[in-house]
């Protein structure tokens, strides 16, 4: 699925790998969607900020509809 379809829709987005070897700005971007550690998921309404930022991280998280 495109993240162009998630835009002004609530999404869920859940980390599902370490964030142990990530730059400090991959870091901040995860803090910045309220992620914390494995298995941590969070409902946020996507917008284009946020689609920025789960664009950033795909191979760290996992987006979907709710």
């Amino acid at each position: 699925m495109a993240l162009e379809e998630f835009l002004n829709k609530k999404v869920k987005v859940t980390q599902v790998r370490s964030a142990c070897k990530l730059t400090k700005r991959q870091l901040g971007t995860l803090v910045g969607l309220g992620l914390r550690r494995i298995g941590s998921s969070r409902e946020i309404q996507c917008d284009q900020s946020i689609r920025g930022m789960l664009i950033k991280l795909p191979h760290i998280v996992k987006v979907e509809l709710s």
